[in-house]
């Protein structure tokens, strides 16, 4: 078996603490390298439950000695997974937080195998926060996968894990470009809009549906998104003075009313 701790990592400069950080910053880097970075016990658990291989861990000393986190030592001991011991200076450098949790992990980038069931396409989804929200309702609305297109927020970043909060470790997730889509996607696909002329989301046919566009906050959704969606346009009617909700709201109200729909359904 791996042991447990390789070594204790006291300085920044260390190769691999200085790699983490590339992964970090850079999602040119992390593209190159197929790795990501999940931090904190939630997520970095998530990644661990999960089944996927982590390729590195480190923690601080005061994670070993609390129970949960001796609990989580003793399962990279198992997994056989390369653990480092670090400290408290070392975990800030590797932390994208203000308060690191005394975990990280890094891990390849998930590629999960698309799913039967409806396609959620993100267009022009930019803040980090609204992507992994929008990941997370995805997964708990049992989306068969998510496909985020050119001028998104390159979803395996920190925040959009953090915010994701082990979405990315149960949802296909993946990039394409809106030809693929095209040449991929089987039935409607609805455009959300804050249009009072477009159906009332409750009156769509979602098991029948192929797949549901969500476009950012400041522009909307483009025009392929637009030309690809056609005339099936879908709203979520509001109160009145309300002009509209964010992206990862709409998202989550469209996706939960399909997974109804589907329920419904359900032999």
């Amino acid at each position: 078996m791996f042991p447990v701790v390789v070594e204790t990592i006291s300085s920044s400069n260390n190769e691999r603490v200085r790699r983490v950080q590339a992964l970090l910053r850079s999602t040119r880097r992390r593209l190159r390298e197929g790795l990501c970075v999940a931090e904190g016990l939630r997520l970095a658990g998530e990644a661990l439950t999960s089944g996927l291989p982590l390729t590195w861990a480190f923690f601080t000393a005061e994670f070993a000695a609390d129970p949960r986190g001796a609990a989580w030592v003793a399962a990279l001991a198992e997994r056989q997974i390369p653990s480092w011991e670090v400290t408290p200076s070392v975990m800030a450098a590797l932390s994208a937080t203000e308060t690191p949790q005394g975990i990280v992990v890094v891990l390849p980038i998930p590629n999960l195998p698309p799913r039967t069931g409806l396609a959620l396409l993100l267009d022009g989804i930019r803040d980090p926060g609204n992507l992994g929200t929008i990941l997370r309702a995805a997964w708990a609305a049992g989306v068969g996968q998510v496909v985020t297109l050119p001028g998104c927020v390159d979803f395996t970043g920190p925040k959009v894990l953090r915010a994701g909060m082990g979405a990315h470790f149960h949802v296909p997730v993946r990039r394409a470009g809106w030809e693929q889509v095209r040449q991929t996607l089987e039935g409607p696909v609805w455009l959300a809009e804050a249009d009072p002329t477009a159906t009332p989301y409750a009156q769509v046919d979602w098991p029948a549906a192929g797949g549901l566009i969500i476009g950012g906050e400041a522009e909307g959704a483009g025009d392929e998104a637009r030309a690809l969606a056609g005339a099936h346009r879908v709203t979520i009617p509001m109160a009145e003075g309300v002009e509209s909700l964010n992206a990862a709201l709409s998202a989550a109200v469209l996706l939960f009313e399909a997974a109804r729909q589907r329920a419904v359904r359900a032999p």
